[in-house]
């Protein structure tokens, strides 16, 4: 892909993509080709939205020519890292670390070339060295380069330190262990910038502490990017049902694309700079066609189609569109077993429904109350008689009609609308 900025520096800068860097680190990145990386321990299936940034950031840089080393913490994870959290992660088994670690990896392979002669990518995992540490040695050469004073000046102690709960010793220790990681990558694969969310600055400076104090021949720099929250102050990438993964099979791709498309006017503008490779030139003209028009959502809907693109394929954004346009457009008639076998898939727990209700009867009238479209009968029956309430795309005219077998689509699911925009998913069991 050609670069349509100078330097890696620069498109990061353009994209709004730097939070913070070490003295030196912009030049070393304009003037030579270096090693990083950036670490993500497999706490869950499935990496999240939020991952995003750090992972199109090691695109971006094996772009520019420079080699890029995901780090998956098989050791690490064993550990857990305090950062961003007001409680002790729960410790993980090994079995649910390895299965983790390998859907992680199949997701990273989507974005980064592994194959590149020049610069090819490589996923390593830390359990490779961090299983074999001696713990005396450990201590004795590694540990005595610690200040503790330092280490809890770290936000993500002192936040926990704060708490009745503190931190146990095992969460204490995390940081300890990423400098290593960032040492050992040095003196291993001649890595010299570790990168990260902004929360992760603290542990980046101390593994670069560590390497200047152990191997002063070598210049280390850390580089981190915006941790994003949403203009309502909410974290980002969540939603109700949970974080917005990578996974397909967690986080359908229609799901994904609608939590994009309904980015604020006030952020989608970022998030298309920081998520997308838009050039400057196209990006200017769509905020100036944003501006002009915003009821038209055309900044939401290129967002929405890119994000879903680049994670999901041309396949997955497919379906992403026929679902749009079937559930929030009313085109039901395009919808197919597939997708209802989707949505069936990603619903609720709380909107599943016993078989045996039905058989036993229940009249869409009730249905409506039990699962929150309406608040009362009166008003779901006026509803109803008002023509306000569909399922799979029909309206109701008859508020005792009662629902049966047959209405099943894909035979387990049942969608009911109020209005055109407010669905309820319900997967009958």
């Amino acid at each position: 892909m050609a670069n349509k900025f100078k330097n890696v520096i620069e498109e990061f800068k353009w994209r709004e993509s730097l939070k913070d860097l070490t003295t030196g680190a912009d030049q070393e990145l304009i003037n030579g080709k270096i090693t990083c990386y950036n670490g993500f321990d497999p706490t869950a299936k499935s990496l999240h939205i939020g991952n995003l940034i750090p992972i199109l950031g090691l695109q971006r840089l094996q772009n520019y020519g420079h080699t890029p080393i995901v780090i998956i913490g098989g050791g690490t994870g064993m550990i857990g890292d305090p950062s961003g959290r007001s409680d002790e992660r729960k410790l993980l088994s090994m079995d649910q670390i390895q299965q983790n670690l390998m859907g992680i990896k199949t997701q990273l392979e989507k974005f980064l070339d592994f194959n590149n002669k020049k610069n090819p990518a490589k996923i390593i995992n830390n359990a490779e060295w961090l299983n074999e540490i001696n713990l005396i040695e450990f201590l004795r050469e590694t540990g005595k380069f610690f200040n503790i004073n330092n280490m809890m000046s770290k936000d993500s102690v002192k936040n926990r330190l704060s708490r009745d709960e503190g931190i146990s010793f095992t969460e204490f220790s995390y940081q300890l262990l990423q400098a290593y990681d960032f040492l050992y990558l040095l003196e291993n694969y001649n890595c010299t910038f570790q990168m990260g969310g902004s929360d992760q600055w603290g542990n980046i400076i101390a593994g670069v502490d560590l390497i200047r104090k152990m191997n002063s021949k070598k210049k280390a720099h850390g580089i981190t990017y915006p941790l994003l929250t949403t203009s309502s102050g909410e974290k980002f990438g969540k939603s109700i049902d949970g974080a917005i993964t990578l996974d397909s099979e967690v986080t359908i791709p229609y799901k994904l694309f609608q939590y994009f498309f309904n980015s604020s006017d006030e952020e989608v503008m970022g998030y298309i700079k920081l998520f997308t490779d838009i050039n400057p030139k196209d990006f200017e003209e769509l905020n100036k066609a944003t501006l002009e028009s915003p009821y038209k959502r055309e900044a939401q809907m290129y967002l929405a189609k890119e994000i879903t693109k680049i994670v999901h394929g041309e396949n997955g954004l497919n379906d992403a569109i026929r679902q749009t346009e079937g559930l929030n457009r009313g085109n039901w008639e395009i919808l197919l077993d597939k997708d209802y076998e989707d949505l069936y898939r990603n619903s609720e727990k709380t909107s599943e429904l016993k078989r045996e209700k039905i058989e036993n009867g229940i009249t869409i009238q009730q249905l409506a109350v039990d699962y929150g479209l309406c608040n009362s009968l009166a008003e779901s029956k006026r509803l109803i008689n008002q023509g306000g309430i569909s399922m799979n795309g029909q309206k109701i005219e008859d508020s005792n009609k009662e629902i049966s077998i047959q209405d099943l689509k894909a035979d387990k699911i049942i969608i009911l609308s109020k209005g055109k925009k407010t669905h309820k998913i319900i997967t009958v069991h």
